[in-house]
């Protein structure tokens, strides 16, 4: 049995047959706790795993792989209806440079929030009839 340390990346984890403490069960909970939802949690205590894994389980473009991530695990076996119903955008403010004026920062937050957007309004913009 394989332990990670510092990976953070559910699909991973399960397909390279990491261990993986299951606590898929707790995501009924959560859908029923309400929108807003904060985690506060000391460093190292699993809050970007916990993510990726709602990621994986909510997202709709990994609807075909559901079976092989959450198959062997709690949720797997009694999905809520809202798995793979939505389109998840990730973002990772870690790579956004905060040093500086305001003026660079904000222009760091605004580039970084458009290249993780511009791929996807690209995708859903129809092409010119011809």
């Amino acid at each position: 049995m394989k332990f990670s340390y510092g990976l953070s990346d559910f699909g991973t984890l399960i397909q390279d047959g990491y261990w993986y403490q299951d606590r898929t069960d707790r995501i009924p909970q959560l859908e029923d706790t309400g929108r807003q939802l904060i985690f506060i949690r000391p460093r190292r205590f699993g809050k970007s795993l916990l993510l990726s894994m709602l990621e994986h389980y909510y997202d709709l473009n990994r609807a075909d792989r559901f079976t092989d991530l959450f198959g062997g695990l709690a949720i797997g076996r009694d999905p809520t209806p809202l798995h793979n119903q939505f389109f998840v955008m990730k973002w990772d403010f870690s790579l956004v440079k905060a040093q500086g004026e305001v003026g660079a920062i904000e222009a760091a937050l605004h580039g970084h929030l458009n290249d993780c957007v511009l791929p996807v309004r690209l995708h859903e913009i129809p092409s010119p009839a011809r």
